[in-house]
């Protein structure tokens, strides 16, 4: 089957669309912000049981994540005030009662809140997906009192109905189909939605988690992008969007690779830093549905 909710095209077809501000290089950092509940499984593992006998409570993985939300995000939100970045944060609405001080942190510091599901568990495990992302939305748009634009599915993983739940509750993007370097319109029963760059290379995730890289890789993945991207910035803009978790970047021996990359993206006269509705309504205007 061909994709059935974007239309093929190459990247090299597509019209030439105004960078905003004159940058063409958009940076996007997405801080994933997670609840991690203690009496259930843990989404992912950094170690795995004495003979695989897996049971509750699993200690050492919880709290590879709660170090993370403990001590990894004020590194993060440090950086990125040192440095007038802003950010956007795919955040579980359940971090919002689970760890009040960090949500409070972000909302105060001006992220935008990207909705993530209610606690860090795939969305096909759940009986009612309209019922789980309403609620999502009530907590977020609650606590922060703006309207929520944005969404990622933990893991990334939908249902063949997403896309169409997300329209019809009034989202204007996605970021789960990451086909492109630049947004792209999607089809859903409701009209158009947008969907927007994300990365599954540039991730600390899949660097350190999945596939368990040094810590300089991620780095490395970082400079080789930019240096493809320096070939095609004058054919189109490209969105660079950097997938961060506070349990595996924000930790000691990796937090500083963070800031390199910073440093090399700021000094760069070509580069604007956006939030996600930021470059929603960028693409909306340069190319409407």
């Amino acid at each position: 089957m061909a994709n059935p909710r974007i239309p093929y095209q190459m990247s090299s077809s597509r019209k030439k669309l105004a960078p905003p501000s004159g940058r063409p290089l958009i940076v996007h950092m997405v801080v994933n912000v997670e609840h991690w509940r203690f009496d259930h499984a843990m989404p992912r593992k950094i170690i795995t049981a004495p003979h695989g006998a897996e049971n509750l409570p699993d200690i050492p993985n919880y709290s590879w994540a709660e170090y993370g939300m403990r001590s990894g995000m004020p590194r993060i939100l440090d950086m990125f005030k040192a440095n007038d970045i802003p950010a956007s944060t795919s955040i579980n609405a359940g971090v919002i009662e689970a760890y009040p001080e960090c949500a409070e942190a972000m909302l105060e510091a001006g992220w935008e809140f990207i909705g993530h599901a209610m606690h860090q568990k795939s969305m096909q495990a759940e009986s009612d997906e309209v019922g789980l992302i309403q609620e999502a939305l009530n907590v977020l748009e609650k606590f922060t009192g703006t309207k929520t634009r944005g969404w990622l599915s933990p893991g990334l993983k939908e249902t063949e109905n997403t896309p169409d739940i997300l329209k019809q509750l009034g989202l204007d993007y996605v970021c789960d189909w990451i086909v492109d370097d630049l947004p792209v319109w999607m089809k859903t029963t409701g009209g158009p939605l947008i969907a927007m760059p994300y990365n599954l290379e540039v991730n600390d995730s899949i660097v350190y988690a999945v596939e368990k890289h040094a810590t300089s890789e991620m780095y490395n993945r970082f400079t080789n992008t930019l240096a493809a991207f320096d070939k095609e910035l004058s054919d189109n803009p490209r969105v660079l969007a950097i997938g961060l978790h506070p349990h595996l970047i924000g930790v000691p021996h990796r937090i500083n690779y963070l800031q390199k990359m910073i440093d090399d993206l700021k000094a760069r006269d070509d580069t604007i830093f956006m939030t996600g509705f930021q470059i929603a309504d960028w693409y909306m205007e340069v190319e409407p549905a």
